[in-house]
């Protein structure tokens, strides 16, 4: 471990708790009914009502893996961070309780002037913003000095006991249906490497004429009103966010269920400008993925926004492919071809 003497150490305590004091002053939305004591102690405390069980999910958002600083703004790098960790929520038909944040950050990424304010404050002002749509507070966390740009957060939430939506329960004949649209994040991330290329890989601000493609890829938007509905109203038989890519998390899906699926690519709700491929396996569209009985009657759309029937569930079956695309060709193997760290 390196040494310091007292006067540096006590300039680096200072200016650490100046910005978590800046952080805490931010939370614009003080009472909450899961949170019993917030920011400011050696623990958060955390209330739950009777009967439920406590749902708990983590997620690391890395500067050149998962955002890069010329490219992203640092309200979408806060929104971003975010709604990763209320996609879970939202697949398990969780409620919000409260968001552990932790940074590691170069210290340029925390000063500002009189003339800009900090790439800290405006990654807060993307963060806050969605934190108070999902009235979720902000629970506490850890700040620390880093080489790279680093956002780890814990989202905890709340689920009756025995209601949780599961990977695990397809069965055979139930109908596949996914939320919103898909590719849209895709079709965002290709337009920053154009504009990257354009532009010395520096994109420039970001022009109205843009936002609109940008706009899936910039602010996702985590459906945990879709899957609070679906939980309550028991129409769910299982359920996943798509992070990965439809591709990819479908399989994670099938493989826990034990089940097979028939997917129709004509029914797909494909993204404006999007091809079947971004559609497929672009991920981070962060819709949930989820089966239902045949016998339950889907809404149209849940709480404006759509839900499509897309395929079905089928028995696994030795030597085929656990996901079948049924297309104009005719029907062919559809591999996990979205993300996968390592590979």
């Amino acid at each position: 471990m390196p040494r310091h003497n007292g006067q540096t150490a006590l300039k680096q305590t200072l200016g650490e708790r100046s910005l978590i004091q800046q952080i805490r002053a931010r939370q614009s939305h003080k009472s909450f009914a899961g949170l019993a004591l917030g920011i400011g102690d050696d623990c958060a405390l955390l209330e739950q009502r009777p009967g439920e069980q406590i749902a708990v999910t983590t997620d690391l958002s890395i500067q050149g893996r998962h955002f890069q600083l010329d490219w992203h703004p640092p309200e979408v790098v806060g929104h971003r961070t975010l709604a990763r960790g209320l996609s879970d929520l939202a697949a398990m038909g969780a409620r919000p309780l409260a968001v552990f944040l932790s940074l590691g950050l170069p210290q340029e990424l925390t000063r500002s002037n009189r003339h800009q304010v900090s790439w800290l404050d405006r990654f807060f002002d993307g963060f806050f913003a969605l934190a108070k749509a999902h009235k979720t507070p902000l629970a506490g966390g850890d700040l620390s000095q880093a080489p790279l740009a680093t956002a780890d957060v814990i989202l905890v939430g709340a689920v009756p006991r025995g209601r949780a939506l599961l990977r695990s329960g397809a069965r055979a004949g139930d109908w596949l249906y996914v939320t919103g649209r898909l590719g849209g994040a895709a079709v965002g991330l290709d337009k920053l490497r154009e504009l990257a290329q354009e532009n010395g890989h520096r994109p420039p601000s970001i022009l109205k004429s843009a936002q609109s493609i940008l706009a899936p890829h910039f602010h996702p938007q985590p459906r945990l009103g879709q899957g609070l509905w679906l939980q309550r109203r028991g129409m769910a038989t299982s359920a996943i966010d798509i992070s990965d890519g439809l591709s990819t998390d479908l399989t994670h899906l099938c493989e826990e269920s034990g089940v097979a699926v028939e997917v129709d690519a004509s029914s797909l709700p494909i993204a404006t400008g999007a091809t079947l491929a971004q559609a497929l396996h672009g991920g981070e569209d962060y819709e949930l993925l989820f089966t239902s009985s045949r016998m339950a009657r889907m809404p149209r759309r849940i709480e404006g926004v759509e839900m499509t029937r897309i395929g079905r569930m089928v028995p696994q079956r030795r030597g085929r492919s656990i996901i079948a695309l049924h297309a104009e060709g005719g029907v062919e193997a559809l591999d996990p071809r979205g993300w996968q760290h390592f590979t």
